[in-house]
């Protein structure tokens, strides 16, 4: 079994607003669920953070610790992060897109990835997981912003 989740909100702020922050992994453990911290571990060719730049997340999920690492594939301000797993316990492909809106911005996130070991055993409970995990991440977003974090 593979997963492949989207889910989608429309937020009520211009795609640049929302995208600084969701872009800006100082901001990941704030909005997305599970994860505790997140540390730029690799800087892109040019500096910074962009295409080959490289996130190192440290997240619980189903009660086991997960450290991994991001590499960006695709950046293109403010309308898409497009990461990849270079490192961790599963294979993950991880797309951010912002697109504008009458009612301000649709906040894409797809997930997709496959299972290995544990997480092998978990595919339904883990697929469940990740759908409900993704909602909860716009759903955050939109809260954080309309807090003016």
């Amino acid at each position: 079994m593979t997963i492949d989740v989207t889910a989608e909100r429309v937020i009520p702020l211009p795609p640049e607003h929302v995208a600084a922050y969701a872009m800006d992994w100082r901001h990941d453990a704030e909005w997305t669920q599970g994860i505790r911290t997140a540390e730029l571990t690799r800087e892109a060719d040019g500096g910074g953070f962009g295409v080959g730049a490289e996130v190192t997340r440290t997240a619980y999920f189903l009660g086991r610790r997960i450290d991994y690492v991001l590499r960006v594939a695709a950046y293109d301000f403010p309308h898409l992060l497009d990461m990849l797993s270079v490192a961790g316990p599963m294979p993950m492909h991880v797309t951010y897109s912002f697109e504008a809106h009458p009612r301000g911005t649709v906040a894409r996130i797809r997930v997709q990835g496959g299972e290995s070991g544990f997480y092998r055993l978990a595919g339904p409970l883990l697929a469940r997981q990740v759908r409900s995990s993704v909602g909860k991440d716009l759903r955050d977003l939109e809260q954080r912003l309309a807090e003016g974090k």
